[in-house]
């Protein structure tokens, strides 16, 4: 039986008990018996894998690798899955490097079958390395059954200094949390920012970002942000506390819509 993640309250509440509890829980989570089936497979067998193709084929190793970027819901997507691995990112055309998601490009780069000496799934370490990330996205996809708003916090506490300590400059790197959904997610709601904003010249969002970061929060690069644990948790805060008001306003909202209808005269409904 697969452990449950235990979530109390919402919202801040919700999230300094998760954070209290989150070793201990997380340590009998990863003991569940199908994430162990799963990671221990894996263990041993990617040395196995020298191609994007024998990746794709096994559904087992797949499944670890794509959990482990967040991509899960492309295991059935083998065809593409496979272009991505095999092109990697070298070649400034290879498909990872032309989509928006930047998860692709993170996977792409993680694997290197486009390495001419080997991929890394040759390396001693690399079993181990994408097992973590795969234990820590499903941790956070079963937080999120629950509640997605913590599932997205405990994603950006995580995946933010992985992207803060990558390569390229200031710009790269907001690029890159601009180009991956579920850090954009946090920041645009915890900024405040309004529907279609993604709709915008993509160095316009970049300005945005930046400027709106430094009058919130007196940062504006994400290497600031990623560094000062205080600032990344008033972020984590700030996005909550948005998100709760977010749906106290709908809500709210749906019971006035309720209340007018219900106000109603069934002859008037009738005609």
């Amino acid at each position: 039986m697969t452990f449950r993640p235990i979530v109390v309250g919402t919202g801040l509440v919700a999230w300094q008990f998760l954070k209290t509890t989150q070793g201990n829980q997380k340590e009998v989570f990863d003991k569940s018996p199908q994430l162990a089936r799963d990671t221990d497979y894996f263990a041993a067998k990617i040395a196995e894998v020298t191609t994007a193709e024998q990746l794709v084929s096994d559904r087992r190793l797949l499944r670890v690798a794509l959990g482990a970027f967040g991509l899960q819901d492309d295991i059935n997507n083998r065809a593409f899955i496979q272009k991505i691995l095999a092109e990697g990112t070298t070649d400034r055309e290879a498909l990872a490097n032309k989509l928006t998601d930047d998860r692709y490009k993170a996977l792409a780069k993680a694997f290197q079958f486009d390495n001419p000496i080997a991929p890394r799934t040759q390396r001693t370490a690399f079993p181990a390395e994408i097992i973590d990330r795969f234990r820590a996205q499903e941790f956070e996809i079963a937080v999120g059954e629950q509640d997605d708003a913590l599932r997205l916090a405990l994603n950006l506490q995580r995946s933010l200094p992985e992207v803060a300590e990558g390569e390229g400059g200031d710009d790269a790197k907001w690029f890159r949390v601009m180009g991956t959904p579920p850090l954009r997610s946090v920041f645009e709601t915890a900024l405040g920012l309004p529907k279609g904003f993604g709709q915008l010249d993509i160095d316009q969002q970049l300005g945005v970002f930046r400027d709106k970061m430094q009058s919130r929060f007196g940062v504006k690069e994400v290497r600031d942000i990623a560094s000062d644990p205080a600032i990344l948790e008033k972020v984590v805060q700030t996005y909550l506390l948005q998100t709760e008001v977010q749906q106290f306003s709908q809500a709210s909202s749906g019971a006035v819509a309720l209340s007018l209808l219900q106000a109603i005269p069934r002859t008037s409904l009738l005609g």
